[in-house]
């Protein structure tokens, strides 16, 4: 249900964003604003606007097809027998506490940039494919167009070296930086919660 309620209010936000754009323009992600006016609030109301449809359409369609296998899985005790109780509210803060974390590095390598502005909550989503990628690493996945099942570790460890080099670039509007950091948040939150899951990818990766 969280992550039903997730999509439905982002793309409401979105959506109704798409020609409001004195509401897009506060609630985007601007390293310079966050940094020197202290616009704080940024940092989080970033997620909630997307640059266009088919940007929308693709995190929220990411975000439908896992989003829900995590959220179950943060009530399973098998998983987080300390924590599987509140596993509700453990899911809603990774999923939050991931978009600041996920913006981190822009801010800090764009704060004296005015004309940096980043959207979307593509971070967050990272955060939560790599905790299905730490929990079910083994999963088959498949990058689009291409009809082979890939194991998700190997795809997500694909994923993080193209997105570290990609963000090194600036020659696209994509904020590869985001995607990386935003996934290394959800493969750690949840060993936070429960190290001994670290032992279990691995041992499903060996077996």
């Amino acid at each position: 249900m969280n992550t039903l309620f997730i999509i439905i209010i982002t793309s409401a936000i979105s959506i109704f964003a798409f020609n409001k754009t004195e509401l897009f323009d506060k609630l985007k992600f601007n390293a310079y604003m966050v940094w020197h006016k202290k616009e704080w609030s940024r940092m989080i109301s970033n997620a909630l606007v997307h640059g266009g449809w088919i940007h929308l359409f693709i995190n929220m369609y990411v975000l439908y097809m896992f989003g829900n296998t995590v959220e179950q899985a943060f009530k399973l005790p098998d998983f987080f027998p300390d924590t599987y109780k509140f596993g509700n509210y453990m899911f809603i803060a990774m999923y939050l506490l991931s978009i600041p974390f996920s913006s981190m590095i822009s801010l800090l390598r764009h704060k004296n940039n005015h004309s940096y502005n980043a959207v979307g909550a593509s971070g967050a989503i990272s955060a939560v494919v790599f905790t299905y990628i730490l929990i079910m690493p083994k999963a088959p996945m498949r990058i689009i167009f291409i009809p082979i099942d890939i194991p998700a570790y190997i795809l997500g460890a694909g994923y993080l070296i193209y997105s570290y080099i990609m963000g090194q670039k600036s020659y696209d509007n994509i904020a590869h930086e985001a995607h990386f950091s935003g996934a290394i948040f959800g493969f750690t939150f949840p060993l936070i919660l429960n190290i001994n899951l670290i032992i279990d990818f691995f041992y499903q990766i060996i077996n």
